[in-house]
Formats: structure tokens, sequence, C-alpha cells
């Protein structure tokens, strides 16, 4: 209309939210990489989370993945803290790809993710670790000085300096005691490369000296601190044939068989003499070749040998006990004397061997040999070496001879004793005593010992008084005087007792008694 009229209104418009916002997701710190010793409930990061929708639409919820070992920790409205949950291990992972997923709760829910990568430090909290705690190294002697015996090796899973291992035999890991020497460490013998581990030996080995050398390897890594690890290292030092054996002299001093005075202990060659009689039995052993090797095992198992004479000889050496023996009955045929080179060699590879020469005298007997010529000096048809070995067994032989003689008259001069005495006591006595008229002997004692005569005897006993006596009567042996009859007087009962009680003792002459002191109470003593 004319003029237009108009009319006004207020219309408010409300937008209606549709989710059509994502979540969004900051890392607003990061703190990498974590020491794999760290603590449980460590931040890691931290993260900041929104959505530009509202309502349902713009509430987000974040979480984690994988799980573990990490978790959100929410501080306040649109912040988390990314925090470590479980303890750490770089050696089993040493790196972590986070996940931190957001949705908000729209319909359908719209989501975010925002990824981390978490990488985890190496702490030194390995110790090196050797593949075996006891190594055996077999090592062949008279090896040459430098030459490599085995190769050790030790892992450190640290990486780095926690996982650099330097190796070195320990300073009181052990040694070895080593004859007319002492105790010797095993650094003397061997050493091992500090970077490689390789076990190297710093001077020839000898089985001999050396059989088993025990000692310690120690791997210590470059940490701080230092870890280490030890093993036990057992070196055995196998033989070589490289000991000829060696010839000994005879044992004992007997006169069967002796050393040459030129021959010594210890040397590859060694003349010996021995001596047997003429018809000696078969198997009669006359000498024992005597060596030793300083080997082992097969190296030091000995043989004998007969080298010469070859052939069916009157003489014969054991395979493996060296006795030389009578191979059959000997005969003059076979000459006065008998030279024998015996050879002692070793199972070895290699065999080595020594040489024996043994020099048998054939002789009678002991008086044959003491009055053969020749047999007791030096000078008469024998060779030095071989006057030396006659002379000796000719000493051994005179020493024997006058010991039997010796023996024989002492047994002789016992058996006459014994002879002797035998007469004188059993013997018939005439005339023990000799003279005109009777006599007769008495004799006491207190304590009641007494030894009388066996032809006659008589035994009183007085108990008068509180001591004990003994009275013996007995008459000597001889003849009775011409004008008396042939009996034996006595004197009466009344007459001894008187005699014990104390009264005077005089017999006739040639009899005193004396007083005399000895171990028993005093008594009387006849004297003659």
């Amino acid at each position: 209309g004319s003029p237009p009229l108009s009319g006004h209104c207020k219309v408010v418009v409300e937008v209606l939210d549709v989710n059509d916002n994502a979540p969004e997701v900051w890392v607003t710190s990061l703190s990498v990489p974590v020491p794999e010793d760290a603590a449980v409930g460590t931040v890691v990061a931290l993260l900041s989370v929104s959505d530009r929708d509202s309502g349902a639409n713009g509430r987000v919820r974040c979480t984690v993945w994988p799980s573990g070992p990490f978790g959100l920790v929410s501080t306040f409205a649109g912040s988390y803290s990314l925090v470590l949950r479980e303890a750490l291990d770089r050696e089993w992972v040493s790196e972590y790809e986070v996940e931190v997923r957001a949705e908000d709760g729209g319909a359908p829910p719209l989501r975010a993710i925002r990824g981390l990568r978490v990488p985890v430090s190496d702490v030194n909290d390995n110790a090196p670790a050797f593949a075996q705690a006891v190594y055996t190294v077999l090592a062949r002697e008279n090896n040459a000085a430098g030459a490599e015996l085995a190769r050790l090796w030790a892992r450190d899973p640290d990486e780095a300096g926690n996982g650099r291992v330097s190796y070195s035999v320990a300073e009181s890991g052990g040694g070895a005691a080593v004859s007319g020497v002492g105790w010797r460490p095993a650094s003397s013998y061997v050493s091992v490369d500090a970077e490689s581990g390789r076990l190297w030996a710093l001077q020839p080995l000898d089985y001999e000296e050396l059989q088993v050398l025990q000692f310690e390897v120690r791997a210590v890594d470059a940490g701080e601190p230092a870890l280490c690890g030890n093993a036990t290292v057992q070196l055995f030092v196998l033989d070589e044939n490289d000991n000829a054996p060696v010839l000994l002299p005879p044992a004992g001093g007997g006169p069967g068989a002796g050393a040459a005075g030129s021959a010594a202990s210890g040397a590859d060659s060694l003349a010996l003499w021995a001596w047997a009689t003429w018809g000696a039995p078969a198997g009669q052993v006359l000498a024992k070749i005597r060596a030793v090797d300083a080997d082992s095992g097969y190296n030091a198992w000995l043989r004998y040998e007969l080298w010469e004479p070859r052939g069916k000889g009157p003489f014969r050496v054991g395979l493996y006990s060296g006795e030389v023996s009578t191979a059959r009955a000997l005969e003059e045929a076979d000459g006065p004397r008998q030279r024998l080179v015996i050879v002692v060699r070793d199972h070895g590879e290699p065999a080595r061997s020594a040489t024996a020469t043994l020099s048998v005298s054939l002789v009678e007997g002991a008086e044959a040999a003491l009055a053969a010529p020749g047999v007791g000096s030096l000078g008469t048809g024998l060779r030095p070496a071989e006057g030396s070995a006659t002379a000796a067994m000719v000493s051994a032989t005179t020493t024997n001879v006058w010991l039997v003689v010796a023996i024989c008259v002492v047994s002789s001069l016992f058996l006459l004793a014994v002879v002797l005495y035998g007469a004188a006591r059993w013997a018939p006595r005439s005339a023990v005593l000799s003279g005109p008229g009777p006599a007769t002997l008495v004799c006491a004692s207190e304590v009641g010992s007494w030894s009388y005569s066996q032809r006659q005897s008589r035994s009183l006993c007085v108990a008068d008084g509180a001591g004990k006596s003994d009275l013996m009567v007995f008459s000597p042996n001889f003849p009775p005087p011409p004008d008396s009859a042939a009996k034996e007087t006595q004197p009466e009962a009344s007459s001894l007792l008187q005699t014990v009680s104390g009264a005077p003792f005089l017999p006739s002459r040639p009899f005193l008694l004396r007083p005399c002191h000895s171990l028993y109470p005093p008594s009387g003593q006849l004297l003659v």
C-alpha cells in the first residue's frame, strides 16, 4: 500500500552440530630415550587432546596401543601424561612404537592417532658371560712359543662401552707345581689377547715338567661400574715321545751282576757284567737290565731285545722284564766270556732306544774263580773294562768265601762247647774231695733257699722263734778211712738244733764259718 506498512520479527537460527571434526592430539613434551632402569611411573611424554565439535561430538577418550609397558594418565581437561607402567629391558626390547588413539563421542565417532617412537637407552646391567664355565684345552708338548692354543669368547648383551669386553689371565687364578722349580703362576706359561680372547703359549710346554695347568680367564666390560665374568681353563699337556729310555745301574751290590766303573746313571749306553757257572741250568737269571723312560703311556712302555749275539745263543732276555737268563745249559764250548748287546726300546712313534752291554764270565765255581789267572787282576789278558768287572766279581766272591769260613768256625766252636759241657755235666765224679777222716758240711739260711749235694741231703726245720730256718746236711764224696766201716757219719739232731739256734760252729779244718752280706738276710757262709 501507499504508504507501505512493514512488520519486523526476530528469527533465531540455531545451527545443529554435526560430528564433522575429528579429535586432534598434540605432543607437548617428550623425554627420550628412556633408560632401561627407569622407575615405574616415570613420565615419558605430555599430550594435549581437543575436538572442535561440541557436546558429545566433542568429548574425546584417549588410549595407548600397545597397552604395555606405557599408560595414559589424565592430568586435567584435554591434557594427558604418557607414563611408564612396567620395568624396561633394553636387551629384550630396545625401542617401542607407541600409538595414542583419540576417539570422540559422536555418531559415528571420529578417531585420531598419534604415533610416538620411544627408544630405550642401555645401562651396564649385564656382566660378560662365557659360553662355558670350564674350558678343556689340549696342547702337545714342545709346541712353538706363541702358538695359539684356544680361543675364548664372552658375550655381553649391553651396547657400546658397556658391551666391550677385554680379556686377561687372572693374577691369582691358578698355576702349577713344577718339579724342581716349585709353584709357578699360569701367566708364565700362557697369555690371552685382550680384545680377541685368543690363548697363546708363551713358551714351549714340557710334559715331563708340567702335565696339567689350571687357571682362570677374566672378561671385563668397559661400563661404569665395570662388570666381569670368569671362566676356568684346564690345559692338558699331551706327551710326545721326546725322551729315550735311560739305563740304570744294577740295584744293590750283589756278586752276580754289576756295572763297570765308567758307567753312570742316566746314560743311553751302559756296560754291565755278570758271571755264571758251568753247567748252569736253563732259566737261571744272571742279571736284570733296569731302565726308565720319562714319558708316559705307550711312549714309556719299554721292551728289551737281545741284539747280539743273534740266533740261538745260550742266553735270552725277557721281552718286558729285562731279566737276562740262560736259554740252555752252559757248556765249555760257549767260551769263558760272552758279550751280550741288549737294546731297550719304547713304543713311541718314532721309537727311541738305549743300548746296554753285558759281559758274562763263565767260571767253574767260587774257588775256580779265585784260582783262575787273570780273574784277580786287570793285567792278565783282560781289557780294562773286563778287568774292572772281573776284579769287582772276584772281590765279592772272596767276601762270600770268608763269610762261609767264619760261619763254619763259629758253628764248630759252639758244638765243641756243647759237647764239653755235656761231658762235664753227666760224667761220674770220682774223688771230688780227698783226705782222711769224716767231714760234714752244714749250711743254714733264714731265707730257706740252698743248693746242696745230690748224693745225700737231709732237711730239718726248726720252728723255734719267729724266723724260719732250713738246715741242709750233706756229705762230700770221698773214700772212707781204712780203719772205719764204709758208712756215712751224720751229726745228731740235737747238735744240729744247737748249731741253728746260735751255738758256735767249730768244724774241723779245712772249713771256716764266716758271715757274709748279700741281698738276703745275714747268714753263714761256708768257705773252703
